[in-house]
């Protein structure tokens, strides 16, 4: 491979002419002509025997050319690239072929989307309001009422359904009497209360009990992603096998014994207040890197490609999917119950994703400006940590992420560290 020239065309836009000698080019022909030609029927010979010169002649001489470019422009790209000193930010490339010959070889140039270049200043002594780390009877109480909440028990109930139930039903959604798809579900379990489904929906399940079936009647919005559902009027059929209430323990010193290591519920109660004091020392700490994290982000000038975002958006997309299914609810039924758009779902994870992309190239840019390092041992404490979260050996690790990935994880950590470090805390009074 051989970068013949690097010329920034546009912001963000770089366009490479690369050149693969004719040797390369040629191994590269050969490798496709084996690979194909036992899909190729050429007359006097046997499928799959035609010799590479006859097939080539009969079909053109540049019939295995497009799968021999195919295999090679990607790996000469990446090695272009890097050559540059340049990052690409998404796979969509512009390629215009210049020569494919058996002479000259491969030349062809290639237009990328880059990581921007991008300043920040004024990173040191930014200003900071911790919250109170004070612990409250009341906050106490929550904490109580949550054990026990943790365990009750939900048991079947005869009684109508009532918000934080559980009721389990089938269902199946009608429009103008005709049942429609992503609309079926059997022994769903609805938690009421939740709004999770169609507005309306979970209201009209409210005082039912088991045995009951029930014409749920819902409109669907006017925005919804299904045009032929959009604004009509459904009838869902419920019918409902069982519902399901909480039963809340008491609170007393033999419920205390049997949950935990304490013999009272006074000794209980200060443990969960000691703990409670950590877990506002951990918030009050996030919430200081918050602060940091915004006004990072407002420091940051530089124009950003839109394809950075819509790469963050999708990821975010996939992690929100993965959940779901953790759930046991299929993405397409979610997106059918909620009456959400892709558009809206994208919409949704837009701020989100312009905020985790700005924050990440302002902490990469303050390693830079601070000339920050990561050793080679820092870098192995990343993968064995990472092989002791996944249960898998360091070695597997490393061959699904890569060190380079570590290195800049490293460097972003440190960078938010040195703000951290630089910050000024005030009080509320005079922060105002």
């Amino acid at each position: 491979m051989n970068l013949k020239s690097c010329n920034n065309v546009a912001t963000n836009r770089y366009q490479l002419e690369v050149e693969v000698d004719a040797q390369e080019f040629e191994d590269a022909v050969q490798r496709a002509y084996l690979k194909d030609k036992n899909r190729i029927t050429l007359p006097g010979f046997r499928k799959g025997k035609a010799p590479r010169a006859f097939i080539e002649k009969y079909y053109g001489e540049k019939v295995f050319y497009e799968d021999a470019i195919n295999s090679l422009y990607p790996v000469a790209l990446e090695d272009a690239v890097k050559e540059a000193g340049l990052e690409m930010i998404e796979d969509k490339v512009d390629l215009d072929i210049v020569t494919a010959d058996k002479k000259d070889g491969l030349v062809f140039k290639a237009t990328i989307t880059t990581k921007p270049e991008v300043e920040i200043s004024g990173y040191k002594g930014l200003k900071v309001t911790p919250k109170s780390t004070e612990v409250t009877e009341e906050d106490v109480d929550q904490k109580v009422k949550e054990l026990l909440d943790r365990h009750s028990r939900m048991v079947t109930t005869d009684r109508g359904a009532e918000n934080d139930d559980i009721v389990v039903m089938d269902f199946e959604g009608f429009v103008d009497g005709k049942a429609f798809e992503g609309g079926k579900a059997e022994n769903y379990s609805l938690t009421l209360g939740t709004k999770v489904f169609i507005p309306g929906f979970e209201d009209q399940l409210i005082g039912h009990k088991a045995g009951d079936d029930v014409d749920v009647e819902v409109t669907f919005p006017e925005n919804y992603h299904a045009q032929e559902l959009a604004g009509h009027p459904a009838v869902f059929k419920v019918h409902i096998h069982e519902v399901k209430g909480k039963e809340m323990p008491e609170f007393d010193d033999e419920f205390v014994k049997d949950i935990s290591e304490f013999d009272s519920v006074e000794e209980l109660r200060a443990d969960i207040r000691k703990r409670l004091e950590e877990q506002k020392a951990h918030q009050v700490a996030d919430d200081i890197d918050n602060q940091l994290m915004e006004q990072v982000n407002d420091l940051l000038e530089g124009e950003i490609p839109e394809a950075m975002y819509e790469k963050q958006v999708d990821s975010e997309i996939r992690a929100f999917n993965f959940r779901l299914q953790n759930q046991g609810l299929r993405f397409e039924t979610y997106m059918q119950l909620t009456g959400q758009t892709p558009e809206a779902l994208r919409a949704g994870f837009r701020k989100q994703a312009e905020r985790q992309v700005k924050i990440r190239l302002a902490l990469e840019k303050i390693a830079q400006l601070e000339n920050l390092t990561a050793s080679d041992e820092e870098v192995e404490e990343e993968f064995e940590n990472l092989s002791k979260m996944y249960k898998q050996d360091v070695e597997k690790i490393k061959a699904v992420i890569s060190r380079e990935g570590q290195v800049k994880d490293i460097l972003a950590r440190k960078a938010m560290n040195l703000v951290r470090d630089n910050a000024v805390k005030v009080e509320a009074e005079a922060a105002e």
